[in-house]
């Protein structure tokens, strides 16, 4: 996988919509970010208006209308009074566009005519103040993907990952390649749950490429229901198991701070689970050697 935009998993900036905004754009600062928040909240501000702005070189970021604020500070500039700005501001953030007379008052005052048309075009406006917000917000957790990448990774799993499917996810790149390949080949049929595992699966395989793996899940080493970095790895917790909820996996959790399980049974008995938790923990190798039952036979005595 070959992508220009690293912000899978950065709020904001992790959809494709928006990170296709980030190729076509480049941004360079942290001001240049809130613009483009600004577009991807608005409503007909960035598609089919400062995109196709952007694309002919009209203008650029910093010069395209991205937020609320944008406008009543750019006419003010120009030297329409505060007033007049402040009421175009609020009738094109609304979606009601100019009037006749304020796009006279904004020609008289050299306003360009991509301007006008750029706003006439324009149905909602994002405050500037929420895209600072929202930023700022993103901004830390984007430092935390590229300097701690493996306290990022783990934290994502265990919050957002909702649709961790660990038979699919931990088995190296091979596997979540085909699973994405499986779910693009699914077009409009892809379910929502097909769709919020894309996204998942997307994060995973750029954690592969970065060098970074998955451990096995274990039964003691692995936590209930959060992923932990461990060994310059991350360790799935019990749950990303499809099929083990997280009552069971609290449950095996819980018990096994007693003591080792000294059978299958005892796995059900003490962490009050069933035979279900059991055969999902044989199929990942968690169970591998253990018996049955508590019993022991004559021939294992004698041995």
């Amino acid at each position: 996988m070959i992508q220009k935009c690293g912000t899978f998993g950065v709020p904001e900036f992790g959809t494709r919509f928006v990170r296709e905004m980030l190729v076509e754009t480049l941004p360079k600062t942290f001001e240049e970010l809130v613009r483009i928040s600004g577009l991807s909240h608005g409503t007909d501000v960035w598609t089919n208006n400062a995109q196709e702005l952007v694309k002919s070189g009209t203008v650029t970021l910093s010069e395209a209308i991205c937020t609320r604020d944008d406008i009543m500070t750019y006419l003010i500039e120009k030297g329409l009074p505060a007033q007049n700005s402040f009421k175009i501001m609020e009738s094109v953030r609304k979606g009601k566009g100019l009037n006749e007379d304020q796009e006279s008052l904004m020609r008289e005052h050299d306003v360009p005519e991509w301007y006008i048309d750029s706003c006439k075009k324009i149905k909602y406006m994002f405050p500037k103040a929420h895209a600072v917000a929202y930023v700022t917000m993103a901004f830390r957790i984007a430092w935390f993907k590229v300097h701690m990448p493996l306290a990022y990774y783990a934290t994502f799993f265990s919050i957002r990952a909702e649709q961790f499917d660990s038979e699919v996810m931990i088995n190296g790149k091979s596997r979540v390649k085909e699973k994405m390949a499986d779910i693009k080949r699914l077009g409009n049929e892809a379910t929502k749950t097909d769709k919020d595992m894309y996204s998942v699966l997307e994060l995973v395989l750029e954690m592969y490429e970065r060098g970074f793996n998955f451990l096995p899940i274990d039964l003691y080493k692995s936590e209930p229901v959060k992923f932990k970095v461990e060994d310059g790895a991350i360790r799935p917790p019990l749950n990303s198991i499809a099929g083990m909820g997280d009552v069971a996996a609290m449950g095996i959790g819980e018990a096994r701070k007693n003591g080792e399980f000294i059978s299958k049974q005892d796995i059900k008995k003490r962490a009050k689970v069933g035979d279900v938790a059991i055969s999902l923990l044989e199929k990942f190798g968690c169970v591998e050697g253990m018996s049955e039952t508590n019993q022991m036979s004559l021939f294992d005595t004698l041995m």
